[in-house]
C-alpha cells in the first residue's frame, strides 16, 4: 500500500478554528471523492511543543497533515488524474497557505491497539547532512526501529519512509522548502507516558542513536479524524 501525505500551513486571514472546520467539513468531502482512494484520514496539530525530547528541530509552522491511502503507484497516480482534483486544487486555496505533499512507503512496527483512547504524535525527519539517504533508511528502519520498540508506554509505532517528493499535481508556495526524508507517527496513552517514555533509559538510548543519523526532528501532537477507515 501506498500513502500520499500533505503537510498543511493554514491561510495566514483565517483563524485555526476557522481552517480545522473547513478542511474538516468542505473539504473532506471533496477530497473523499478522489478515485481508487482507500482510507483518508485529517491530522489537525493541537501542540508544536518538542515535548519529551531536546532536539534541534525545524522553523516551519505546521498546522495539519493528510494521509491518503492506495493500493499501490498506479491507483495512485490515476486518481491525482481525475477530473475531482481540479476542484480539490480550487478549494485548497480558500483554507491552505501553504502545502507539500510527499509519497511514502510505511514500516509498522508496532501496530496501534485502539481499544481506549490514545494520543498521536507525528513527527518531520531530516538527515544528517554527512548520511546518505539508504544509510539513513537502514539506520531508522533495521537499527532505531529495535531501540524504540524497547522504550516503555510506546502503544503504535509507524515509519513514513519518503519514496517521492515530487508533487503530480504542481503545488506552488511549498511549505517545506528543503526535503524531509521521514514521518513518524508514534501513540501514547498521554503526555506523561509520552515524557516517562522518552525519559527513560531505553528512550535516553534511542535519542543518542537518532543523533548518530538525524539532524532534525520537528513533533506536533495531533488529533485524528479518519474520513475513511
Amino acid at each position: 500500500m501506498i500513502t500520499r501525505m500533505g503537510i498543511l500551513k493554514k491561510l495566514d486571514n483565517i483563524s485555526i478554528e476557522q481552517f480545522k472546520k473547513y478542511w474538516l467539513e468542505v473539504h473532506a468531502p471533496i477530497a473523499a471523492k478522489i478515485p481508487n482512494l482507500l482510507k483518508y484520514h485529517q491530522n489537525h496539530v493541537v501542540n508544536s511543543a518538542q515535548l519529551g525530547i531536546e532536539y534541534r528541530r525545524s522553523s516551519h509552522i505546521v498546522d495539519g497533515f493528510s494521509q491518503l491511502w492506495f493500493s499501490n503507484l498506479e491507483d495512485m497516480q490515476e486518481g491525482f488524474s481525475s477530473e475531482i482534483v481540479e476542484l480539490i486544487d480550487k478549494d485548497e486555496k480558500k483554507f491552505i497557505g501553504q502545502l507539500s505533499l510527499v509519497t511514502v512507503k510505511q514500516n509498522i512496527v508496532i501496530p496501534v491497539i485502539n481499544d481506549k483512547p490514545l494520543i498521536k504524535r507525528m513527527s518531520l525527519l531530516k538527515r544528517r547532512p554527512d548520511v546518505d539517504k539508504k544509510t539513513f533508511q537502514y539506520e531508522w528502519a533495521e537499527v532505531h526501529s529495535e531501540y524504540l520498540k524497547a522504550m516503555p508506554n510506546v502503544k503504535g509505532y509507524i515509519q513514513n519512509h519518503i519514496i517521492s517528493n515530487d508533487d503530480m499535481r504542481k503545488t506552488s508556495n511549498l511549505l517545506i522548502d528543503s526535503k524531509i526524508d521521514g514521518i513518524v507517527e508514534l501513540w501514547f496513552e498521554d503526555v506523561k507516558s509520552l515524557e516517562e517514555a522518552f525519559g527513560s533509559e531505553n528512550g535516553q538510548k534511542t535519542m543518542a542513536h537518532a543523533s548518530t543519523f538525524i539532524e532534525e526532528i520537528s513533533t506536533f501532537l495531533v488529533e485524528t479524524h479518519e474520513i475513511i477507515d
